[in-house]
């Protein structure tokens, strides 16, 4: 296992690049993860601006699923979200999610209901725990409502009333940050969204000035990607975007292909259907004609009119 020692010093000796690109994108789940379980006080924060809490209000906040960094992962074992304990009492499930799987509404209440169902067998009821559901994502899951930060509850559908405070699902677009509301500012929620859209040490300078947390975060991300096993699981974490991206592309090229394929059957179906049309008004014109020529064929003379 990798060990990564955590900063204890100052954050004037703290160090990471004044420019250039980052080596790894801020958006990789891998870095997320990474940079969570690496430095709980960075956790501590993004925890306080994504639930409105102050500092003072969070004692303890441990993950309770952690990974060996730089252990090789595939798909079937490395573990997306991440799971929170806060203050030994809620549970938060934490996802940072890049691609749009359209899947992203019935994923969250899965991880939601999956979590708040740990009750022990003969347990209480009323001792199940809060549980939130958290993700951050780099798509808009509803284009038709686009929203930075949204919240959503148990409500009563005529009053709106609350059933339980114990479910909650929360998400933060990170495509969206020019709609954050002062509210969301006061927590620095845009600040947060900022840095994990940065993608130079330009940006996340502008970012950390004066900001204790994200000059941690900053730092802490330098030491990660400096390792090389945790920057090679990083790195393949960036094809396995690529590979999805190109699978979507690709299917939706098809479905594109589809759709001109059936707007041109639809043409086809209707010319046939006209022509149809056309050829059975011919018909019944040929019919009439026909019958048109033998009626005055019957009213001509019989002297030799009839060979």
């Amino acid at each position: 296992m990798i060990q990564i020692k955590a900063s204890n010093q100052s954050l004037s000796s703290l160090s990471f690049p004044s420019h250039g690109p980052l080596a790894v994108p801020m958006t990789n789940d891998y870095l997320f993860r990474a940079l969570l379980q690496q430095n709980n006080q960075v956790l501590k924060g993004l925890i306080c601006s994504l639930l409105h809490l102050e500092p003072n209000q969070v004692h303890t906040v441990e993950i309770v699923n952690p990974i060996e960094l730089g252990s090789s992962i595939t798909d079937k074992t490395f573990i997306l979200d991440i799971k929170v304990s806060l203050n030994n009492f809620a549970a938060i499930d934490l996802e940072l999610q890049v691609i749009n799987e359209h899947n992203w509404v019935d994923r969250s209440l899965s991880y939601l209901c999956r979590n708040f169902d740990t009750l022990a067998k003969g347990g209480d009821y009323q001792n199940t725990k809060p549980t939130i559901q958290i993700g951050l994502l780099n798509f808009t899951l509803f284009p038709s409502y686009p929203e930075f930060y949204a919240t959503y509850k148990l409500l009563n559908v005529k009053n709106h009333s609350l059933y339980s405070d114990k479910l909650q699902i929360s998400v933060l677009n990170l495509t969206q940050i020019d709609l954050a509301t002062e509210n969301d500012r006061a927590y620095q929620l845009d600040c947060w969204a900022k840095f994990f859209k940065a993608t130079t040490w330009e940006e996340i300078h502008m970012l950390a000035h004066d900001n204790e947390v994200l000059t941690e975060a900053a730092t802490t991300i330098y030491q990660l990607t400096q390792e090389e096993r945790i920057r090679m699981e990083c790195e393949a974490r960036e094809d396995y975007y690529r590979t999805q991206l190109g699978w979507q592309n690709m299917l939706s090229s098809q479905a594109d292909q589809i759709e001109v394929l059936a707007t041109e059957k639809d043409c086809l179906s209707t010319k046939v259907q006209s022509l149809t049309t056309e050829k059975e008004s011919l018909s019944t014109k040929v019919q009439s004609l026909t019958a048109e020529v033998e009626r005055l064929r019957k009213q001509l003379p019989l002297q030799g009119q009839d060979s």
